[in-house]
């Protein structure tokens, strides 16, 4: 499931500058946001906001990270407005030693930017980068009166049983931790610590969500902006993810060869898909009105792409307009496009090169949503 934005801006509250949390409706992200520390509401803004310290974004991110996409592109352009920052925020940790956690030191810091460094060097996506690190500060601080040199697996093992199994963290959240650990200790080449020897939590086996196609139509004909159509009927289409939507270019549409070429998507892997004859009718339409210059959607001032959170409201209002109260999110449209192309009848193996998986097993997961097997079994009941 495509998780929901967490967009993050700072703006002056009482003539002090905050960071301002903008999301959409969502009782579960409400009631992590509302566990934050120093968690304020503001009426003015319209929103929950923090001080803006050197490190509420890296407190943000902890505690939402794993189930919320954290937006902080516009901090990264900009300066507080007051320069007044808020001293760093302190986040407890329910353990019954009742440690707080620290600043990093500068060695770490250093030792943290180096691992950064690491990780653009070798190409990593943005995402992974910030994730990766995210999680490395994390234990880091943990373990703050240590050395690094001198952490060892039981560290590593109290910090799995002290902090994310004590909260209640999830088994995605203690990989992410584990993964960043491994990746950082073979990097610094410290032998004192060997994460491959720490047992991983089980991977919780969810199936995917899908919408049936009837409920894909009245999706797509919910909306009457020939833009927005476009956009989301493409996602279903092709089977594209939203930020491969995003980073197509017209160069990358080919109406003569029929397809359309997925550039560096994810695992940096390109991919070739089928372009629809009726979307490649749309798309004609979509130029002669818009005229996009490089980017097949491009943003409202005519340069970059489209806005992410806007493509969003998008799929939000046409989930409204067709009224399906679905808890929907733009990738159960990826979702539907691979169920719905098995049950007419598509072989997995292409199936899996068209959504660009790598292993086979990520694409039989399609096989248990499926209903045209399932629809062959007679019920035992059926025959008294």
């Amino acid at each position: 499931m495509q998780k929901p934005i967490v967009k993050l801006t700072n703006v002056v509250h009482k003539n002090q500058s905050i960071i301002k949390l903008e999301f959409d409706k969502n009782l579960a992200l409400y009631k992590l946001v509302r566990q934050l520390p120093h968690l304020n509401y503001s009426k003015t803004h319209g929103a929950w906001y923090l001080p803006y310290a050197g490190n509420t974004v890296e407190i943000i991110c902890h505690a939402l990270n794993n189930y919320a996409y954290i937006d902080y592109k516009a901090l990264k352009n900009s300066k507080p407005q007051v320069q007044n920052l808020a001293a760093p925020l302190h986040l407890k940790l329910k353990v019954e030693s009742g440690v707080v956690l620290a600043e990093l030191s500068t060695q770490k810091l250093e030792e943290v930017n180096t691992f950064r460094q690491y990780m653009k060097s070798k190409r990593y996506s943005p995402n992974t980068i910030d994730t990766y690190v995210d999680a490395l500060k994390l234990f880091l601080r943990y373990y703050n009166n240590i050395n690094s040199t001198e952490i060892t697996n039981q560290h590593l093992i109290e910090f799995n049983n002290a902090y994310i199994l004590d909260q209640k963290l999830s088994s995605s959240f203690q990989n992410q931790i584990v993964n960043a650990v491994k990746l950082f200790y073979s990097t610094m080449q410290y032998k004192q610590l060997q994460p491959e020897l720490v047992h991983r939590p089980k991977r919780e086996k969810q199936l995917p969500n899908v919408l049936s196609k009837e409920e894909v139509k009245a999706i797509l004909n919910a909306l009457n902006n020939l833009k927005h159509k476009t956009m989301l009927s493409l996602i279903y289409s092709c089977g594209l993810r939203r930020g491969e939507l995003l980073n197509l270019k017209i160069a990358d549409i080919s109406e003569q060869r029929g397809i359309i070429l997925i550039r560096q998507a994810k695992g940096k892997k390109d991919r070739i898909v089928p372009l629809s004859p009726k979307i490649a009718a749309m798309l004609h339409s979509y130029y002669q009105v818009h005229k996009p210059k490089q980017w097949v959607f491009e943003g409202q001032d005519g340069t970059g792409t489209y806005d992410e959170r806007s493509l969003q409201n998008v799929f939000k209002q046409a989930l409204q307009k067709s009224n399906i109260t679905k808890p929907a999110t733009l990738h159960w449209l990826r979702h539907s496009y691979a169920t719905h192309l098995l049950e007419n009848g598509t072989d997995l193996r292409y199936i899996q090169e068209l959504l660009g998986h790598s292993s086979s097993k990520t694409t039989e997961i399609y096989t248990h949503v499926s209903n045209k097997q399932l629809q062959k079994i007679i019920s035992p009941f059926d025959t008294f």
